[in-house]
């Protein structure tokens, strides 16, 4: 299964977050992209498993039962909402490509925030996750992991 990249923007590794809990995997493995869109996509044909209040993070579950967090920036929890605005609802299915979150990344920067967004598969164990070459410019169509 081939995950899309949620959004517009450069490909980087996830141990280069500046977050240790997404640097050190703790969450879970993937890849994290630094955006310049505002738009935050889904990635896969999925169930919306989670929207956190504050709209800063979204659960997705695959009809394979793969669990997927997207996490957009570093620390946003703090900004209780502000500069996001959630599209979907928990047990709403989507499709790779269909619209989750608007997120004012140039405002969320301005407010001293790490904008990265990230993809992280929580329950991997026994998966393969085969990550593509990183440090490169990625839009919403772009293949940035598969999932064996």
């Amino acid at each position: 299964m081939d995950l899309l990249s949620p959004v517009t923007g450069e490909l980087k590794a996830i141990e280069s977050v500046d977050d240790e809990v997404f640097s050190a995997k703790i969450l879970g493995d993937g890849v994290a992209i630094s955006p310049m869109e505002q738009r935050i996509t889904a990635p896969v044909a999925a169930e919306v498993t989670a929207v956190f209040p504050t709209g800063h993070a979204i659960g997705l579950r695959t009809k394979d039962g793969v669990e997927i967090l997207l996490h957009l920036g570093v620390d946003t929890v703090e900004l209780d909402g502000k500069f996001f605005q959630s599209k979907v609802k928990i047990n709403q299915w989507v499709h790779a490509g269909d619209l989750l979150v608007e997120m004012d990344y140039s405002s969320i920067h301005e407010a001293g925030y790490d904008t990265d967004v990230m993809v992280i598969i929580t329950n991997a164990a026994g998966k393969v996750i085969e990550k593509k070459s990183l440090l490169k410019k990625v839009n919403e169509a772009t293949p940035i992991l598969t999932i064996k």
